[in-house]
């Protein structure tokens, strides 16, 4: 019997699902760099993880962040440019690197190593440059080096360095979790700083560069504090009024729960905590909206996703990857999916080995966790147009709140062709979905499922990575709506034309 509906209002538009929104992070952090991407001198000839860079282009990955994260606002970029023997090694202020838990940098990998492997794997770069302990001539210099293509001493040093094209680098942050590590500032002190550094960042596009830099501010989940930010960055008698395009908060979920220990509850308490975003990404549109009505400034989730009480320093934040983590990845992926108008990018924390990963690695082998499953499953929405849905479905009591046990998507691409995603929430029970396609009788199904028999606390590893690819999912098409039974924890794509 049929218990939750999804209606799908194929000619209700919300807007373009920008790829961004599919968008990574890494930082100087335990196995992300040092062993996840880059591996040794002779892994590939130049030292990147030759199977840790086909994952990621197989994924189609539209932005990676780097260099943090924390570390960014202590790193200092000309220590990882030149000949790397000649590379000082520097302390790494907050995290430790690989499972030596010793908290240096080698600067082995560097400016030129990072935007070398964007190009490789086909990714935009996003730079978060320093602002906790840097100044606006070192960002400047650092824009500079990379973009330009003149005849400066900078420009000349990336060419000594081996690159003769400057770089295309379109998204450049202004610091990082500046009201914490990056300087524990108040959001007034942080907007001074961050008008002095715009002024010059943002200036290096006017006369220098073909393209246009897009600027990123560093916001919070704190919402007060965005609003102080946003009145206090808008207070110039000369100048654009709101120097930035995007505005960022960072939303982790889970830090109470332990993935070896958790049970049903602690499952239904996570998945709560992850549909949160929604309320962040609508109260930060609010803010955006009240202060720059004239500027078109879009919302960035830059830092997003489970972190457990497994993923500590002395681990290098390194937590199981399971089910449950993945599932959550597709209740947050459909909130930006409805968010659409608003949010122009988002970057999982993080990329290799930390955090709610996409991919593992252990000495010479590499393999793709179930999060990774759950973005290639969403990768049919990347560019095409939100559309809105309605979902009525149970709900069980959580606390004080509800947890709605299934939740949708969809969305309509350049053929009219619309693609939905659903998930069963429920870690108890099987559903099934009802899916009405208003506006569309399409009867040509093609369905996907991923979990299917899997427990939410069962983790991936080398060996049972193939298990958690996607399965075909029995749906049946009838006037217009498709029907699909959707088992405990489990996700479906579902394209109809």
């Amino acid at each position: 019997m049929t218990d939750a509906n999804v209606t799908v209002h194929t000619e209700a538009a919300i807007d373009r699902i920008e790829p961004e929104l599919h968008g990574h992070f890494s930082e100087h952090l335990g196995r992300c760099i040092y062993d996840g991407i880059w591996h040794s001198e002779d892994a590939d000839g130049d030292g990147f993880r030759e199977d840790v860079m086909t994952l990621l282009s197989d994924l189609d990955m539209p932005v990676l962040r780097w260099p943090g994260g924390c570390f960014a606002d202590d790193y200092q970029w000309e220590d990882g440019i030149g000949p790397r023997e000649d590379r000082p090694r520097r302390r790494n202020l907050f995290w430790s690197q690989d499972r030596s838990e010793v908290p240096e940098e080698p600067n082995t990998f560097g400016t030129d190593e990072f935007l070398e492997y964007c190009e490789r794997v086909g990714t935009k770069p996003y730079l978060a440059t320093n602002v906790g302990s840097g100044d606006p001539q070192e960002a400047t210099d650092w824009v500079e080096y990379a973009c330009y293509d003149g005849d400066t001493e900078l420009a000349n040093r990336r060419r000594e360095n081996g690159r003769d094209e400057p770089y295309e680098v379109p998204y450049w942050g202004i610091g990082n979790e500046n009201w914490g590590c990056g300087g524990r500032m108040s959001p007034e002190q942080y907007a001074r700083e961050y008008r002095r550094f715009a002024t010059y960042v943002g200036s290096m596009d006017n006369l220098m560069l073909d393209e246009e830099l897009e600027l990123i501010a560093c916001g919070f989940e704190d919402h007060e504090w965005n609003h102080r930010f946003m009145e206090e960055v808008g207070k110039s008698s000369w100048g654009v009024e709101y120097p930035l395009d995007h505005l960022t908060l960072h939303h982790y979920y889970g830090r109470t729960m332990s993935v070896a220990e958790a049970d049903e509850d602690d499952y239904d308490q996570f998945l709560v905590e992850a549909l949160e975003m929604d309320h962040h990404i609508e109260r930060i549109a609010s803010t955006i909206d009240a202060f720059a009505s004239t500027r078109d400034v879009g919302v960035i989730i830059d830092e997003w996703g489970a972190w457990h009480t497994e993923a500590v320093a002395e681990t290098g934040l390194e937590q199981p990857g399971t089910v449950i983590d993945a599932l959550s990845a597709a209740v947050v992926l459909d909130i930006f999916n409805d968010h659409a108008d608003v949010m122009t990018m988002s970057n999982i924390a993080q990329t290799v080995n930390v955090l709610q990963c996409l991919v593992e690695t252990e000495g010479d082998e590499a393999w793709a966790r179930p999060t990774y499953r759950v973005f290639d499953l969403y990768a049919p929405h990347k560019g095409n147009e939100a559309v809105q849905t309605s979902v009525d479905a149970p709900t069980r009591e959580v606390g004080d709140e509800e947890l709605p046990l299934v939740g949708a998507s969809a969305s309509v691409d350049d053929d009219g062709g619309v693609y939905v995603t659903a998930t069963n929430m429920d870690t108890r029970g099987s559903h099934t979905v009802e899916i009405d396609l208003v506006g569309d009788a399409g009867a040509d199904v093609d369905a996907k499922v991923l979990f299917e028999g899997q427990e939410p606390d069962m983790v991936v590893d080398a060996d049972n990575a193939d298990e958690f690819a996607a399965d075909d999912l029995d749906a049946t098409v009838e006037d217009g709506v498709l029907t699909a039974e959707l088992e405990p924890s489990t996700v479906a794509g579902i394209s109809v034309r």
